[in-house]
């Protein structure tokens, strides 16, 4: 475990951080005091490694991780976090390069996390997004990190909110999560962004019929993109259908009724616009006192997602229910016990230990 002496005036940012009386660290992990330290310099390949360190599933890493997330804490600032998800085809990718290039000559620090497809097979992430946004990348101000799904729900890392957090602690004031297609998941992302917005293309009709409810009534705003050349008109068509849609939804908020906007992510026609539009968003919920409470209910639910997931990980670690799980699942695939009896076995023998 990790000592550290905090200054006497309790504040925090880099005077906070001092060297640590003794330090215990994982081979090959830098110490924590020089993580944080990097990461608070916005120093891209600290907060690289930062960002590994709290991916990690490794026990002694996932330690050292929420050590340097408490350290960093008192110093991560209120970055507007922005949710894009989109039909397959979309173009979320070169919609994100725009607004983040937008955004960073506008005096942003943009931070975008671009979650990949994982193969199924090799758990490796096959979709390198610093490819697909290599000007963004490249830009000082901005900082593209692809990251593994791990077959998470909503197709975000398990560990995207922490990632947030280490980009706010490194000064980016604009978060971008992007996320793997639309569907019901997409629930999960929603639920760590203070704005969710939802890319379609020209051509509503189709599109209405396989989009799920669920995602109208998380969506704060509906942009069409690719609303440019002959696609123009259409997008507009498209726009106003999507516009009707809405209406028979129930909204997030009472204070906000999400807009339906037309945009082109290869022109940047109707970006500036989009974000006013988030801007305006941000304004209206803090001054009804709103958004802070989104964001300590936020926080709840991210404490039982977690308790969720560590439950399940010991459960699953435990020796006995180890041993009878394959009895239990060929049981149940033989139809000679039920799911309900073979949850209760399992349940019994975790609770022995």
């Amino acid at each position: 475990m990790l000592h550290w002496i905090r200054s006497e005036t309790g504040k925090s940012a880099k005077s906070v951080l001092h060297r640590p009386v003794t330090s215990t660290v994982v081979p090959s992990i830098p110490s924590i005091f020089d993580l944080a330290e990097g990461v608070l310099s916005a120093d891209r390949a600290a907060l690289g490694r930062a960002i590994t360190l709290v991916e990690s599933n490794h026990p002694d890493h996932r330690s050292l991780a929420q050590e340097l997330l408490f350290e960093l804490s008192s110093s991560v600032g209120p970055a507007h976090r922005v949710g894009i998800t989109g039909v397959p085809g979309v173009g979320k990718s070169t919609f994100i390069e725009t607004l983040g290039k937008s955004l960073t000559s506008a005096g942003h620090q943009v931070a975008v996390l671009a979650v990949d497809p994982t193969s199924s097979v090799s758990g490796g992430s096959i979709l390198g997004d610093k490819t697909r946004m290599s000007s963004l990348a490249n830009d000082p101000a901005a900082f593209v990190r692809p990251s593994p799904t791990a077959g998470e729900l909503g197709g975000v890392n398990r560990m995207t909110r922490e990632t947030i957090s280490l980009c706010e602690a490194a000064g980016f004031d604009v978060v971008l999560v992007e996320t793997v297609g639309v569907g019901q998941s997409e629930t999960v992302v929603a639920d760590m962004v203070d704005f969710f917005l939802v890319l379609m293309l020209p051509g509503a009709g189709d599109e209405l019929q396989g989009m799920k409810k669920g995602i109208l009534e998380l969506a704060d705003m509906i942009a069409v993109n690719k609303a440019d050349g002959d696609n123009a008109q259409r997008a507009e068509a498209a726009a106003r259908e999507y516009q009707m849609a809405l209406h028979l939804t129930a909204t997030a908020s009472p204070l906000w009724t999400p807009p339906v906007v037309t945009c082109a992510g290869l022109t940047g026609e109707g970006v500036d616009t989009l974000w006013g539009h988030i801007e305006q968003h941000r304004r209206l919920l803090s001054e009804a006192g709103e958004f802070q409470r989104r964001r300590e209910e936020q926080r709840v639910r991210w404490m039982w997602s977690m308790l969720d997931d560590r439950l399940l990980e010991t459960l699953r670690a435990h020796p006995e229910v180890g041993e009878l799980l394959p009895e239990m699942e060929s049981q149940v695939r033989s139809d000679t016990t039920t799911p309900v009896k073979a949850v209760d076995t399992l349940i019994e023998a975790f609770l022995r230990r």
